[in-house]
């Protein structure tokens, strides 16, 4: 089931010219038109720095051979259980004169490629645990990768595992045929070109009509009114404040389902390309590992460290990565609901340093009391399940928060999600590149 409402989704036959353009050439480039564009073009400028991305990670030259990159993506995916992209990587995998035996699941791949299994399930769920020893290990092996091998790797895994999340968060079907690409009805009367990039046109969906909503602690206007109360109230945090701030941020601990049992007629597909399918998500609060520290931000960061180490190793990335995370973290519209004019800076600050903070990333200079103050329980919990545990969203996940939002409000949270977790990878992986190499 798509959460989307088809006629929501901006259509092929858009007439905003920018828009069209960067479908035109996505078609052209995959061979194809998918959810994650058409969903993703509510916010042209996000999806411009998206595409060039992604297209560099995966057709551009690099280090990696085309089949290996896709396979990569394959292995990724399967740590979510993401069918949509694991068919989607399977199509393309074969494009790209993959052998198709490998498609029969990891233990039919070289051990090259299978090596990298530890680090991808570390990636995926508890990234603290990457450390040089993990880089070491892939690169002095008997099949032994280049270091600028190993970079594009963790690129390619983190990009995917993020991209899962997304598309459950946004519930694109995992079911879908990759063959069949997408059908769309005409252009609505429904459907307000002026209403791309961040807006919605009047008839909305039942969230948005049953405005009886706002007033609860999910909704719009109880939102507004927190983050006036903050911009009211709040004051210059001490060092020692922001620490306890840090300290005190309550994180849902969610009771959900590790079994394989609920997975769909494509389960064998799925599970095929997955080592220890039930390991998961660990809360880092709750991790008791002496040598597992909180990560410093200060000590090693995306703009001083790992934007340079990543063009160093693997040239562009860096700077492609590092416009999407500006664009996504500094998107706006000033728009929430039906609401103009309202700066939304502190509650897209609080979304993506939450999401930091469950990975164990502390930014010295942030207040975190702005997290507990503005994210209620069941943001929390729809962005902790979407971050930590993307496969176990439900359609009632995704329609009891954010209550009053617009649909295109709500891909711009989840886009915030992707790129906050990427970050977060990266910003692991990329410091155990660094120690190995120092």
């Amino acid at each position: 089931m798509n959460f989307q409402p088809t006629l929501q989704v901006v259509p092929v036959d858009t007439t905003n010219e920018e828009t069209r353009t960067l479908f035109v050439n996505a078609f052209i480039t995959n061979n194809r038109s998918d959810y994650i564009t058409h969903l993703m073009a509510y916010h042209t400028k996000y999806l411009e720095c998206f595409l060039k991305t992604q297209n560099h990670l995966m057709r551009a030259d690099g280090p990696l051979p085309f089949a290996y990159r896709h396979y990569i993506a394959i292995m990724a995916a399967g740590r979510h259980k993401c069918s949509y992209l694991i068919q989607l990587q399977a199509t393309e995998f074969l494009l790209q004169s993959g052998n198709a035996d490998w498609l029969k699941g990891l233990d039919y791949i070289p051990q090259k490629l299978r090596d990298l299994y530890e680090i991808n399930k570390l990636l995926a769920h508890r990234p603290w645990l990457i450390n040089k020893s993990h880089i070491e290990k892939l690169t002095k092996g008997p099949n032994n990768w280049s270091v600028s091998e190993v970079t594009q790797a963790l690129i390619i895994l983190s990009h995917f595992h993020a991209l899962s999340g997304f598309i459950y968060g946004c519930g694109i079907s995992c079911d879908f045929d990759a063959d069949q690409g997408l059908t769309y009805l005409p252009a609505s009367k429904n459907y307000d070109d002026s209403c791309e990039n961040g807006c919605q046109s009047e008839e909305e969906t039942e969230e948005e009509e049953d405005n009886s909503y706002e007033c609860f602690e999910g909704g719009v206007e109880a939102l507004l009114e927190r983050m006036k109360k903050l911009s009211e109230t709040q004051e210059e945090a001490t060092e020692e404040e922001m620490l306890k701030g840090f300290e005190k941020v309550e994180s849902p601990n969610l009771e959900l389902s590790t079994s394989t049992e609920n997975l769909t007629a494509n389960k064998s597909n799925i599970l095929r390309y997955v080592y220890e399918p039930d390991y998961t998500y660990q809360d880092f609060k709750r991790v008791n590992y002496q040598e597992v520290a909180t990560f410093r931000a200060q000590d090693y960061s995306w703009e001083d460290h790992g934007f340079s180490l990543a063009n160093r190793l693997y040239p562009e990335i860096g700077s492609l990565l590092d416009e999407k995370f500006r664009v996504a973290y500094n998107l706006t519209y000033n728009t929430m609901g039906n609401n103009k004019g309202v700066d939304t800076t502190a509650f897209r600050r609080a979304i993506w340093n939450y999401i930091h903070f469950m990975y164990g990333i502390r930014h010295d200079d942030y207040n975190y009391n702005e997290v507990t103050d503005l994210l209620e329980r069941d943001l929390k919990t729809y962005v902790k399940t979407v971050t930590c545990y993307p496969e176990q969203v439900s359609y009632q996940d995704y329609k009891n928060v954010l209550k009053g939002f617009q649909h295109s409000e709500k891909v711009h949270v989840n886009l915030m999600m992707l790129e906050a977790r990427l970050q977060a990878e990266l910003l692991y992986s990329l410091r155990a590149v660094m120690r190995y190499m120092t």
